[in-house]
């Protein structure tokens, strides 16, 4: 399910700050495993696989697999984990997995002196959903590699496809996405950047599964077809001593359906010896509610829009986590990145409707040996 999929690649996609000085391309491979399971009986096992060569020490060429395998029972019922599906009908599978995604990608980045321009291309195909994107990247560096400004587009065009006999209203997806960074030396241990994302999005945005179900009627989630997002996030990493750094952002997005969120990070790490670095992390998030999503049981069968996701109710969530790196030694061209993290969200009336339980609980992993050559 491509709103499962959403959530789990959420919690593990973090912008990365720019590189404030230019460096040789090397070749590197790198194996990994990402676990997600919620208390809303999902379960992702994510394998990747990454290999990158570099052609000179000015051009590198990529390629990226991930493999999603999610089991979860809202995918068995074709709906609601708790109740079996009357609205879509969709039969259960005897699979280990519900449900399986792959995630090609392909990628390429060149630096001339104080520029660096990198782009590529991504696929994902699963049993009832395909997707491509297309993206592209531009930093410049100047005033002798304390500043760089970047700028990054991407386009997506996916396409819906149901499991069950369904006519959607349209069975397509296509979304665009501008960043625009300023990144800032402040100090030799201290640095600043600022981000402005402007997102759109038009056709299904909805889940062709999820549906409204109350007393007299039952309807399938309905959105508007057209969604404009804005966010603007600082971020900053100040290195305390020799042995300690602390990294901190926060977000502000806000978009036409009403919605505004805040999420602040805040990550501290600690070099306990040449091998070893972990530390503690923490993030808060909180939203307000879409103008179309109203509470539970008040729908009435005129309305134009529905909703059944608690993402397009108010809530907020927690998340706090433990990261670990460990090298060999500080020249080994191995490294082994781990972290294990729990997220919370408050109760909530949609989360109750949808999965029986008042909030949603959930534990991910990641697990990734990285190997330059």
């Amino acid at each position: 399910m491509q709103i499962i999929k959403s959530l789990f690649i959420s919690f593990m996609v973090m912008i990365p700050f720019l590189k404030t000085h230019a460096s040789d391309f090397k070749d590197s491979a790198s194996i990994g495993l990402n676990t997600y399971s919620d208390t809303g009986d999902v379960q992702v096992y994510s394998p990747t696989f990454s290999l990158m060569k570099a052609l000179s020490k000015n051009f590198l060429i990529g390629f990226k697999m991930r493999v999603d395998a999610i089991a979860a029972a809202s995918i068995r019922n074709g709906g609601n984990p708790i109740v079996t599906d009357a609205v879509a009908g969709a039969s259960s599978k005897e699979n280990t997995f519900d449900e399986m995604r792959y995630a090609p990608t392909f990628l390429m980045s060149y630096q001339d002196g104080e520029s660096t321009y990198s782009g590529g291309i991504y696929y994902s195909t699963e049993n009832d959903y395909e997707g491509m994107a297309f993206f592209a990247n531009y930093v410049r560096q100047f005033n002798e590699q304390n500043t760089a400004i970047g700028i990054g587009i991407s386009q997506s065009s996916d396409e819906w496809k149901p499991v069950f006999d369904r006519n959607l209203p349209r069975n397509d997806r296509k979304e665009k996405k501008i960043d625009i960074s300023v990144n800032q030396l402040l100090t030799p241990t201290a640095s600043i950047q600022f981000v402005y994302s402007n997102m759109y999005s038009e056709g299904f945005l909805s889940s062709p599964y999820h549906y409204v179900l109350q007393d007299v009627f039952a309807k399938f989630e309905n959105y508007p077809e057209k969604r404009t997002g804005h966010a603007f996030a600082v971020k900053g990493v100040n290195l305390l001593n020799d042995a300690n750094s602390m990294s901190y952002s926060y977000r502000y997005y806000m978009d036409d359906w009403d919605i505004t969120s805040h999420t602040l990070n805040i990550e501290w790490l600690q070099d306990f010896n040449d091998k070893i670095t972990s530390g503690l992390r923490a993030r808060y998030y909180t939203q307000t509610g879409s103008n179309f999503a109203k509470d539970i049981g008040t729908y009435e069968k005129t309305d134009l829009y529905f909703a059944a996701d608690y993402r397009m109710s108010a809530f907020d969530s927690y998340d706090v986590g433990i990261p670990l790196i460990y090298r060999p030694s500080p020249t080994s061209d191995y490294k082994v990145t781990a972290s294990i993290d729990f997220y919370q969200t408050s109760d909530n009336a949609y989360i109750q409707n949808w999965y029986g339980n008042s909030n949603i609980q959930a534990i991910y992993t990641t697990l990734k040996v990285d190997y330059e050559f």
